[in-house]
């Protein structure tokens, strides 16, 4: 007779209430807080009080769990850069968007873009997505040349330098915010949105 054991998904095994995504999202905390060479997979088991085998019923390495995280905070960072380009409004407009759009995908998992802001292409992964990373720039920096071009927004400042300086700001939300902390994503986006824009002059 076929064991019942047999049915029970790669994702469902280990030790009874830890998914697959909270041993991911475990390992992305202390790759975030102690760094990724320096945190092995006993440490992330033992700070969930499971075994290592019990870890390696849900991840095959510590590879996997950077790839997987690091993956899915770059599409969605993608997808929201993407949606600016392709959209026809004015560039100050789509830029405006992509920088509410960006907060609250850091927002959402701060943890996972703060690991990949701290990537520095030590490996064939890390190279990937720094490249990916990279990308995301220079298509945030057209936009906001085309806005120079339109005159929505300041011409005096080289667009490189405004494109690592908006990205400095939105990237420094995944240092600090806190999915149960007191700010909503709304406030936040509103926030980094109305320093950039309109800074802190009344």
């Amino acid at each position: 007779m076929r064991s019942s054991n047999s049915s029970v998904s790669k994702g469902h095994r280990g030790r009874p209430g830890y998914s697959r995504e909270d041993i991911i999202r475990a390992a992305v905390r202390e790759f975030t807080n102690h760094g990724y060479e320096a945190t092995s997979m006993g440490r992330v088991a033992k700070n969930l009080g499971i075994t290592k085998s019990a870890l390696y019923h849900h991840v095959n390495s510590k590879e996997e769990i950077l790839e997987l995280s690091v993956k899915k905070a770059l599409d969605a960072l993608e997808t929201v850069v993407e949606r600016a380009v392709a959209d026809e409004s004015p560039a100050r407009d789509r830029l405006r968007l992509l920088v509410r759009r960006s907060v609250k995908v850091l927002c959402d998992d701060p943890a996972s873009v703060a690991l990949l802001l701290r990537l520095r292409g030590n490996s064939e992964a890390e190279l990937e997505a720094v490249a990916r990373r990279r990308q995301l720039t220079r298509q945030t920096v057209a936009i906001i040349a085309q806005a120079q071009y339109e005159k929505s927004i300041r011409h005096d400042f080289n667009q490189v330098l405004l494109g690592r300086m908006v990205y400095g700001l939105v990237n420094s939300v995944a240092d600090w915010y806190r999915v149960d902390g007191r700010f909503s994503p709304d406030e936040v986006a509103e926030a980094v949105e109305a320093m950039l824009f309109e800074g802190m002059s009344v």
